[in-house]
This record gives structure tokens, C-alpha cells and sequence, in this order.
């Protein structure tokens, strides 16, 4: 009896495709590509299964070309890259890795806005350049975290995470999201205040983004929004590119507008867009909240189990949709 056949496009940890190589015929992608339309489509035709992390998007088309296709096993949480009304017309399930990366994307999310508030990568960039000869009294001012009030934007899994951290810096944490927390959650997550959005712009000495991105949150810190901000107020945004209008942001940090930004995502990434290279005060890094060995081997192992499952069961653990 011949084994379905899978595609993996992104290289594995050791020990993933052993797994994977008892249910599937499985064809590695063994170097990090970011997979085209045509290439995808080339691939496949004969495969029942893929297991993708994000460098590859099923668009329609994509899916179209895919007749045998009976499940997408995604390694990252967000699966804005597949096209879920598709997979639904042509019964393929669809599964993601949540929770695996909470913990570890609340840290990079302190790490990038104690960076940016701090003014750490600029500093480092002039002392590298050899500028430093003496102490100055003025220099690399940036804003303190202690004591300052904390607004996250989208207070889900991760969102609860950083605020929890908050605790530790003596701050007043705001959050605004779809819906509401319970007590018992706000509680938790540092006695977190619930507030319209408006005011959350408005009070945020750092704000922290954590939403999804969907249709309704495209661009949900656009211009309005950024005009809205206090100006001594860092962004950052570790939840998805397309939630920040980019354009609109470069202005607002050239104009000083706010102070700065630290940013982990971006639209049309990997394209970054060249005017965040012109700017000193914006921390960049390139999508890594989720980098460390534990998380991302957790992650894989997460889409593995989604795709066992489902040979098993004929259903995944982590469906969405």
C-alpha cells in the first residue's frame, strides 16, 4: 500500500522526518527558500499533504492545482498564507501551532520594546562606528519602562503573557481587544484594564501589538491612529505585518510624531520597506519573536502531531477553520 505523499516546505529539526516518514512518503525541502506560485504549483500535483511554516502562500490558484491535497499542517500560529475559503471548497483541513509560542514571543516582545525605549541598537551602531571618546550627559536619552503605563493591542494568549511580565516593572497595563476578559483573566494578567481604542492610543506610553491580521485589522495603526499617540510613545508591533500601515509609519517616526518603533514584522516582508533603513529611531528585526531552539523544535513538533492525527483520526488537533 503506498503512502500519501508529503510535502515539507522549509528545512526540519533531526528527528521530524522519522516521524513524519512512518505515515508519508515525504519530500524535504532542504534548503531555506521562499517557495513562488509556480513553484508550489509544480510540486504539488501529486501530494496529499504539506508541512509549511511561513515562506510559501496557497493562494487559489495554488490550491486549484493541488487535486489530491487532503491536509496543510502549519508550524507558525498565524495562516494568513493559505486561502481558507479554497481549502473549504476543496475539503482540505487545515491546522496552525498555537500556544507553543506564547511564552517565548512575550519575551522577544519586552526585548524589543526594552531595545527600543532604551535606544540600544542605535547606541550600539555609534559605538561600533568608533564615535564613542567620552561620556556625555545628553546622550541616548531614552524612556523609562518602570512605572509607565503599558497598552496592548489584541490581549489573547500572548498578549495576557506580556502583561503578566509587566508586574515586574511597576506598570499600569491597558488593553483593548475584540472582546472583553474576564475578571478573573484581567486579574491575572496584572489587574489589565479594559478600554476603547481611542483611549488606549491616547494613554500608552509603549504600546504592544498583538493582534491577528485579518481583513478587519489591516491596518489597524494607520495615520488616525498614529496621530492619536502621545509623542514621547514607542510602537511595537510583534504580532503580524499589514496590521501597521508601514507608509504611515516611516512619517510618523520622521516627523517624531512618536518616538520610535520596534518592529518584528512587515508588510510584504521580506521586502522591508528601504525608508526604515534611513531611520535611527526604529529597532528592526527580521520576524524572529518566535526564535528560539525549545520554541521552534515545539513548533514543528506541534504540525507533526497535527499531521498524525489526522492520518489516524481524519482530523487535526489545532483546526482552523
Amino acid at each position: 500500500m503506498h503512502k500519501p505523499k508529503l510535502l515539507m516546505t522549509c528545512p526540519e529539526f533531526s528527528g521530524i522526518v522519522e516521524q513524519l516518514a512512518r505515515y508519508f512518503d515525504v519530500e524535504v525541502t532542504e534548503n531555506e527558500m521562499r517557495y513562488t506560485e509556480a513553484q508550489l504549483i509544480g510540486r504539488l500535483h501529486d501530494k496529499h499533504a504539506v508541512f509549511t511554516a511561513g515562506n510559501a502562500r496557497f493562494s487559489a490558484q495554488v490550491l486549484q492545482a493541488a487535486p489530491h491535497l487532503k491536509v496543510i499542517s502549519a508550524m507558525t500560529v498565524g495562516y494568513d498564507n493559505i486561502d481558507l475559503v479554497q481549502c473549504v471548497k476543496q475539503g482540505i483541513a487545515v491546522s496552525n501551532s498555537p500556544d507553543v509560542i506564547t511564552q517565548t514571543t512575550a519575551d522577544f516582545a519586552w526585548a524589543l520594546l526594552l531595545a527600543t525605549a532604551r535606544r540600544v541598537t542605535e547606541s550600539e551602531h555609534w559605538l561600533r562606528a568608533g564615535q564613542w571618546d567620552k561620556w556625555q550627559l545628553k546622550g541616548f536619552l531614552g524612556a523609562d519602562v518602570h512605572g509607565k503605563t503599558l497598552g496592548i493591542l489584541g490581549m489573547g494568549r500572548i498578549g495576557q503573557a506580556i502583561a503578566r511580565r509587566a508586574m515586574g516593572f511597576d506598570m499600569q497595563v491597558l488593553y483593548h481587544n475584540r472582546s472583553r476578559l474576564t475578571p478573573e483573566q484581567e486579574a491575572r494578567a496584572n489587574n489589565a484594564r479594559y478600554v476603547t481604542k481611542a483611549e488606549l492610543l491616547k494613554k500608552s506610553d509603549h504600546l504592544i501589538l498583538m493582534l491577528p491580521f485579518t481583513e478587519s485589522t489591516h491596518h489597524a495603526i494607520g495615520a488616525a491612529e498614529l496621530a492619536q499617540m502621545r509623542p514621547h510613545a514607542t510602537l511595537i508591533n510583534t504580532a503580524r505585518g499589514g496590521v501597521v500601515d508601514d507608509v504611515a509609519l516611516i512619517a510618523a517616526l520622521r516627523s517624531r510624531q512618536i518616538a520610535a518603533a520596534g518592529l518584528d514584522v512587515f508588510e510584504n516582508e521580506p521586502r522591508l520597506h528601504p525608508d526604515f533603513l534611513t531611520l535611527q529611531n526604529v529597532v528592526l528585526t527580521p520576524h524572529i519573536a518566535s526564535a528560539s531552539e525549545a520554541t521552534r523544535r515545539a513548533m514543528q513538533q506541534c504540525a507533526v502531531n497535527n499531521l498524525i492525527h489526522f492520518i489516524e483520526h481524519g482530523a487535526v488537533i489545532n483546526s482552523v477553520k
